[in-house]
């Protein structure tokens, strides 16, 4: 049976294609064959691994056992390609805490470089974003907690950057900041008005408010009538999504600043639903907030409620440059 492994709250199996393959998952040789042919498997691979074994669904749980997939590694040595599925079948172009997770997983197993930093390489089947998408990953330690840091690179903002269209978005609010009126989020609460769209790798819609009693609540993420109107904004164009703004799907966060260089937060992912932590949403969290001028670069904390994920800014000359995220992960018992 596949490791199930937790970073932060967010849960993912990992499992390699050899032993995926076993259970009878048709899945190509090669990592970039495999995302392009995805919907030949990945339902499949998500039921052997992901479903909970009858009668063992826990009262009140999600449907799935994790939060998602990672197949890999496709190769012995770094670099290494992986492949990130979502519990609905879709490919992930990046996750922050399953890229901890597997590089977790490289080094329980002994294939990740002792001491050293290794590539992993995300090959996915979204049009909007090149395939793969690298990821550079340096074993450190915060605190006494050994992990990872991650180099999620420049972030991108804006409409265009997440292939945001149509009249659900309205013009940028105030330009030098670029924040736009997401429609469907702003008619859904009225301190929902103010969303900056981020590329971490992946697409993201930040929604900033202006106190912590304006975030949604974890539970309320769950819940009708919030859940299913999020997942039309979330998910793809699709049975339950309307891709609208985003066609290809988008994730969603919200934001209130709690202190200095620390800001609270709430996800709902695209193509998975809510989800108690996010790498990548804690970076476009932090990213938004710096372009928002809430935090300044350096460290930058992101409390979401599966635990708080440490980001660094990296600035120069007025521009956010690089934004690395810390992960650590841990062997579930």
């Amino acid at each position: 049976m596949a490791p199930f492994y937790d970073a932060r709250g967010n849960i993912y199996a990992v499992i390699s294609p050899q032993a995926l393959r076993a259970l009878g998952v048709d899945l190509p040789d090669a990592a970039a064959q495999a995302a392009l042919t995805r919907q030949n498997w990945s339902a499949h691979a998500v039921s052997a691994i992901c479903d909970w074994p009858e009668g063992q669904r826990p009262a009140g749980s999600k449907s799935h056992r994790s939060d998602g997939l990672l197949v890999g590694p496709f190769q012995d040595a770094a670099p290494f390609d992986v492949l990130i599925i979502n519990t609905d079948g879709t490919l992930a172009e990046r996750s922050g805490n399953g890229l901890t997770i597997f590089a977790q997983s490289l080094t329980d197993t002994g294939r990740a470089p002792d001491g050293e930093g290794f590539t992993l390489r995300v090959h996915h089947d979204n049009h909007d974003s090149e395939s793969p998408v690298p990821t550079q990953v340096v074993p450190a330690e915060i605190d006494g907690t050994p992990g990872f840091w991650l180099d999620i690179g420049t972030p991108g903002f804006g409409p265009d950057a997440v292939g945001a269209k149509g009249p659900g978005v309205r013009g940028a609010l105030l330009e030098e900041v670029r924040v736009s009126r997401v429609e469907r989020l702003a008619e859904l609460h009225p301190d929902w008005h103010s969303s900056v769209f981020v590329r971490v790798g992946n697409p993201h819609c930040v929604t900033l408010v202006p106190a912590i009693d304006a975030l949604p609540g974890f539970e309320q993420l769950h819940q009708a009538p919030l859940n299913p109107a999020l997942t039309r904004v979330a998910f793809a164009a699709g049975e339950v999504g309307k891709g609208d703004p985003c066609p290809a799907g988008v994730n969603l966060q919200w934001a209130a600043k709690e202190g200095e260089n620390r800001i609270m937060a709430r996800v709902f992912e695209r193509g998975e639903g809510p989800t108690a932590s996010s790498g990548t949403s804690a970076s476009a969290v932090a990213s938004a907030a710096w372009l928002a001028g809430w935090v300044s670069a350096g460290m930058v904390e992101v409390v979401m409620p599966g635990g708080t994920a440490p980001v660094r800014l990296i600035e120069q000359e007025g521009a956010l440059q690089q934004v690395q995220l810390f992960g650590a992960a841990h062997l579930q018992r």
